[in-house]
Formats: C-alpha cells, sequence, structure tokens
C-alpha cells in the first residue's frame, strides 16, 4: 500500500476507504487468529501486558530486564548450583573467573542501583565444589541390602502363616 493520501481526504476518511477494499478484496479473510478471542481479554488489567506478553513471545527472562549489580549478586549467590554439575576442576576455576571478570568490570564503573558485590574466591568454590563430589561419590558408593530371593522372602510369610493358623486354632507355636 504505497499510495499517498488524496489532498481532499481526511486521514480517517481515506484510512477506511482502504480497510474497506481491503476487506471487499478479501484479504483478510485468512489471517491467523481469525476468530480467536484477544489473548489476555477478560484478565485483570496489567499496565505491563505488552512487555510481558514481549517477554514471553522472544523466549526472554525477566532477568534480562535486571541492573548489572542486581544479576551480578544473584550469580555470585548462586555460583555453587551453577558449577555442581561441571566435570572438571578447571572448568570451575574458568566460570568462576568470568564471574569475577564481569565484577570487577563493573566495580570500575558501578551504575545504581549500588548493591555490595565483590569477586567470588575461586579456592572456596573449588574446595565446596570437590567436598560435594566427595560426597555424592560416597553416597553412590554405599553398600545396598542384597536382594531378596524367593526362599528368603518365604520364610517370614510361612512363619507368619503358621502363626496365624496356631493363633485362631488355638494351639501355640
Amino acid at each position: 500500500m504505497t499510495e499517498r493520501k488524496p489532498p481532499g481526504h481526511t486521514f480517517e476518511s481515506w484510512i477506511d476507504k482502504q480497510i474497506r477494499e481491503a476487506t471487499e478484496r478479501g484479504e483478510f479473510d485468512d489471517l491467523p487468529g481469525k476468530g480467536e478471542p484477544l489473548p489476555g481479554a477478560g484478565a485483570p488489567l496489567d499496565e505491563n501486558w505488552w512487555l510481558n506478553s514481549y517477554l514471553r513471545r522472544e523466549g526472554i527472562g525477566g532477568e534480562a530486564l535486571l541492573p548489572p549489580s542486581i544479576v551480578l549478586r544473584r550469580d555470585a549467590e548462586r555460583i555453587q548450583q551453577t558449577v555442581r554439575d561441571l566435570a572438571a576442576e578447571a572448568q570451575v576455576r574458568a566460570v568462576v573467573g568470568e564471574l569475577n571478570d564481569r565484577v570487577v568490570q563493573y566495580l570500575r564503573m558501578p551504575t545504581p542501583p549500588h548493591v555490595p558485590v565483590r569477586p567470588v574466591n575461586a579456592d572456596d568454590v573449588v574446595a565446596q565444589w570437590r567436598s560435594e563430589r566427595a560426597a555424592a561419590r560416597a553416597a553412590q558408593a554405599v553398600p545396598r541390602p542384597p536382594a531378596k530371593t524367593a526362599a528368603t522372602s518365604a520364610e517370614p510369610s510361612n512363619r507368619r502363616r503358621k502363626w496365624l493358623r496356631a493363633l485362631f486354632s488355638g494351639k501355640r507355636a
């Protein structure tokens, strides 16, 4: 639609005319979502509905809107969960080093809100990572009781049956 508005028409009447002609030509017949309710219709009014729908549509979390200081603070607090599944100490140190680089970069030129944040001690993170891995290996290495075979599982029930028979028959076993 590259036509220009004729000089004698108002914008409203010219746009209405364009819409009417497009409707008559059937250009709106096969649009996706035709006949479906508008998303969010009937929901309580949310002044940020457009932002929430954009974030959902683009697959972006709300974390993308947080200030850098808060993101860094959160990442520093969650560093153990971040490195938990890593396989090598070098990988753990690389993740901690990347976080510390971001922290130092922020500290050189902080932006509000000013949240106290400091570099993470890589040796402490590695020590805790090692202890968690050792505990996980120890939990996996705990010997399990042997599985019951048919002969061992039948004994208690036979004894129980004999005891019940004796109880109800009046005899002592």
